[in-house]
């Protein structure tokens, strides 16, 4: 055999491992609703996720929940024995309680390299929603002291998490520039 045809035959047999070695393991965003810590560790095997995520979502609800002058407005937005006292720049006002938390893990083969959260509240009709993030739709709720908007929240808590897969087109329905 020529020389050339030993090399060509070489090359095309090892490319499925050159391929294989630049690739990389495409990143996959695991997404969840838990209504408690222990919920989340069960679902993910992550306890320590789960309580960093827990954290963030008791700070942000402090700051992002829908506020109402009185208990009143707040059940009729949440439901009855959905709301609490808190406190926000020494004005008293009602917010729904902290029903659960959104956990979102982006993953690289089996290591978390991002972790996001979210504070989740019961609406009156018994559904889930969480406070929208910016450029994102939603719900105004809330009344002088502090309208916020609102998104709901299409699944079900306590269940193994979501997947997504990135890749090519995966956003562009969001970034297309219209013809």
């Amino acid at each position: 055999m020529k020389r050339s045809r030993t090399m060509a035959l070489v090359l095309m047999g090892s490319s499925p491992l050159w391929l294989t070695a630049c690739g990389s393991t495409e990143p996959t965003l695991e997404e969840g609703l838990y209504t408690s810590v222990a919920e989340c560790a069960q679902q993910t095997g992550d306890r320590s996720s789960c309580e960093s995520a827990f954290a963030a979502a008791e700070k942000a609800h402090q700051e992002q929940a829908p506020r109402y002058a009185s208990r009143k407005d707040c059940e009729a937005e949440h439901g009855e024995g959905q709301c609490e006292e808190g406190s926000r720049e020494r004005s008293s006002s009602f917010m729904p309680i902290l029903a659960g938390y959104m956990m979102g893990r982006m993953m690289s083969g089996s290591n978390v390299t991002g972790l996001q959260s979210s504070p989740a509240f019961r609406n009156k009709y018994g559904g889930w929603e969480r406070p929208a993030q910016a450029g994102e739709r939603g719900m105004y709720r809330g009344g002088a002291p502090g309208r916020t908007a609102a998104t709901p929240i299409y699944m079900q808590p306590n269940q193994k998490p979501t997947i997504s897969r990135g890749g090519f087109g995966g956003d562009s329905d969001r970034r297309s520039s219209g013809g």
